[in-house]
């Protein structure tokens, strides 16, 4: 049976990282001027700080799961001298003190500096991304050596970041479109159309990160070789789902740009948005829960030895 505490303590984190991350991109790349401020478009503020502070508690929780782990004790009687010894004396705990300052630093920013709301998103944007890339160092990726070991670690950061900024964009989507009706605007629907095409261009280099670093994470802990019995094991029943549910998202997204959302600017027209603006939300829904059920799968999969392992 899979540790369930440690998958789900390992997704919640995975989200959390990614939300830190996507959503300043999100407002630097969508919204212009005045729009980037906190409370004008999006709530960068309370919505940031919330996810930093649990992104902390997540951390400190992770720790604590590991120590638990490690000595091999329930997590309720893990001991303080364990975890202290994990956090002073291990890369693993050096990396985690660099997550935690970078996520000390993101609240910062969420809650100060919004008079130069574009200085704001972009501290938060780069503080959020270190905070993001420390995953990738306690992971497989930090498991090679030498130049494979760098194009290993370099292939998961930019999957993460990749992930980041689509989960983040998502996330931030859902909260512009699932409005009453009464906060649906005229304005509102024309910034929710823009922030929708935009996105839609962004996403483009988004999915062919994802692809090229996917492969490139794929080849080296699985291995042509092994390519035939791959789908025997539990790793890869489980990344086979992982491909199944990145496929459904890019379907998805393709039906937001090339359909959805051209749909949306010519309901605008007609001054009937509400036909469109439903069919936008069911895909959003769709292709978020689709999310979750990778991050779900991504944090199962790091429990396991990969098939290049030869465990």
């Amino acid at each position: 049976m899979p540790d369930i505490i440690a998958i789900t303590v390992r997704l919640w984190l995975y989200l959390d990282l990614m939300l830190l991350f996507g959503m300043p991109m999100f407002g630097l790349y969508t919204l212009r001027g005045a729009e980037r401020a906190s409370g004008s478009v999006l709530r960068f503020r309370s919505v940031l700080a919330t996810i930093a502070l649990a992104g902390i508690g997540l951390s400190i929780l992770g720790m604590m799961v590991l120590a638990a782990s490690m000595a091999g004790v329930p997590l309720n009687q893990v001991d303080r001298a364990t975890v202290s010894l994990l956090i002073s004396g291990t890369a693993i705990g050096t990396l985690w003190q660099v997550r935690v300052a970078a996520l000390l630093l993101v609240l910062y920013f969420s809650i100060v500096g919004w008079r130069r709301p574009a200085f704001a998103l972009w501290s938060l944007s780069a503080t959020a991304a270190l905070a993001l890339a420390t995953l990738a160092w306690t992971g497989h990726g930090a498991a090679d050596e030498g130049l494979r070991g760098w194009i290993h670690l370099g292939a998961d950061i930019t999957h993460l970041w990749a992930a980041g900024i689509w989960t983040g964009a998502l996330f931030a989507l859902c909260l512009l479109i699932f409005r009453p009706a009464a906060r649906m605007a005229i304005d509102h629907i024309h910034l929710s159309y823009r922030a929708l095409d935009g996105f839609a261009k962004v996403g483009s280099a988004v999915v062919a990160l994802l692809i090229l670093s996917g492969f490139i994470n794929s080849w080296i802990l699985i291995g042509p070789s092994r390519l035939g019995s791959l789908f025997t094991s539990l790793y890869g029943l489980l990344l086979a789902g992982k491909l199944i549910l990145f496929g459904v998202m890019l379907m998805l997204a393709a039906a937001n740009r090339f359909f959805l959302t051209p749909s949306l600017a010519a309901a605008i027209e007609t001054g009937n948005a509400s036909l469109a603006i439903g069919s936008l939300r069911r895909s959003l829904a769709i292709e978020t829960g689709c999310a979750l059920a990778i991050l779900a799968l991504v944090a199962w999969l790091g429990l396991l030895a990969p098939p290049a392992s030869g465990m």
